[in-house]
């Protein structure tokens, strides 16, 4: 072998070496995850500190930003601006169908936080009337995905209505002010808009509404398995503790949002179930429905493969305490 063949063969083995593939991910200095008033038990977690008690040892800091809804949240995870993110299942399906690359590995609450709601004024009463009408609604959202739906059902799509792209809170004030004549709600907003300002829901199937999921980054579970085992284990402990201590839950809601008492319960008592937390049969179910029924309405392209695509999203490899 010649001085210069041992060089060129060294130079490569360097340059593998120094690969992005060859390369151990750098440790873990922080981890930013959301909280969602969508999500109660993000709320608690966040309160009680419980995710920084579980990293302080280990030097690792807890960063939380605020998703206005799972748009945000899907947004964030894309970009890389979090490393887990509160959402509905079907909002994550068709972000991984349009190519965000997220895992989801938890539920936090089986809801009821979505419904089509209008004015208390209003003449609407059915799917069929939103025909021609103005309709408030946050796109990649399950409201968003619950509206389509609906208007499946009725034999109507989203051409048949004038979407007015709003994210959630707008969209109730848009409603409250007459600017649109429904809105695709979504919880605490809407709650508060049937007990402050007597807003009508006429359409509600609780059934439509797919979970609560949280999402985690598909790099961050690659780098990091351990420390996302560990942040779903306190996630566990902070929905037991709300599911046991619904008095402290709601103190906690109330504080960070600022809601009144009859509209924290509406949304607590009334449409939120803390019982659930491993993604099972189930909430496969019921995000495959959303995802099928999404293709079927032209949403989704018909070439996507819905069933191995949510096979895709959804991973069993961080498992949860068994006490």
């Amino acid at each position: 072998m010649t001085w210069m063949t041992r060089r060129i063969l060294l130079a490569g083995a360097v340059a593998l070496a120094m690969t992005p593939a060859a390369e151990a991910a750098d440790p873990l200095k922080e981890i930013r995850i959301d909280w969602a008033t969508y999500n109660p038990v993000s709320m608690v977690l966040k309160q009680k500190g419980l995710l920084e008690k579980e990293f302080a040892k280990d030097g690792i800091t807890i960063t939380w930003v605020q998703s206005a809804g799972s748009n945000k949240a899907l947004e964030f995870l894309n970009a890389g601006s979090i490393d887990f993110g509160s959402t509905a299942g079907s909002a994550a399906l068709v972000a991984k169908i349009n190519g965000n690359p997220i895992k989801s590995i938890y539920v936090y609450s089986r809801p009821e936080w979505t419904a089509l709601v209008t004015g208390k004024d209003s003449k609407i009463a059915d799917v069929a009337d939103l025909k021609g009408k103005r309709v408030a609604v946050t796109r990649g959202t399950d409201p968003h995905i619950f509206l389509v739906r609906a208007l499946l059902g009725a034999g109507l799509t989203e051409k048949d209505i004038t979407p007015v792209l709003l994210q959630h809170a707008d969209g109730k004030t848009a409603l409250i002010r007459g600017d649109v004549d429904a809105w695709a709600g979504l919880d605490p907003m809407m709650a508060q808009a049937e007990v402050e300002e007597g807003a009508k829901l006429f359409y509600r199937k609780a059934d439509a509404n797919t979970w609560g999921i949280l999402n985690v980054r598909e790099q961050f579970l690659k780098d990091h398995l351990d420390a996302a085992r560990r942040v779903l284990a306190v996630y566990e402990e902070a929905r037991k503790y709300s599911l046991a201590n619904y008095d402290e839950l709601k103190k906690t809601f109330i504080a960070a949002t600022k809601l009144p008492e009859a509209v924290v319960d509406k949304q607590l008592k009334e449409r939120t179930e803390l019982t659930h937390s491993r993604i099972g049969a189930p909430q496969r179910e019921s995000i495959l429905a959303a995802g099928l029924a999404l293709q079927q309405a032209g949403v989704v392209d018909a070439k996507v493969d819905v069933k191995a695509t949510l096979d895709a999203l959804i991973d069993d490899q961080v498992p949860l305490p068994t006490n």
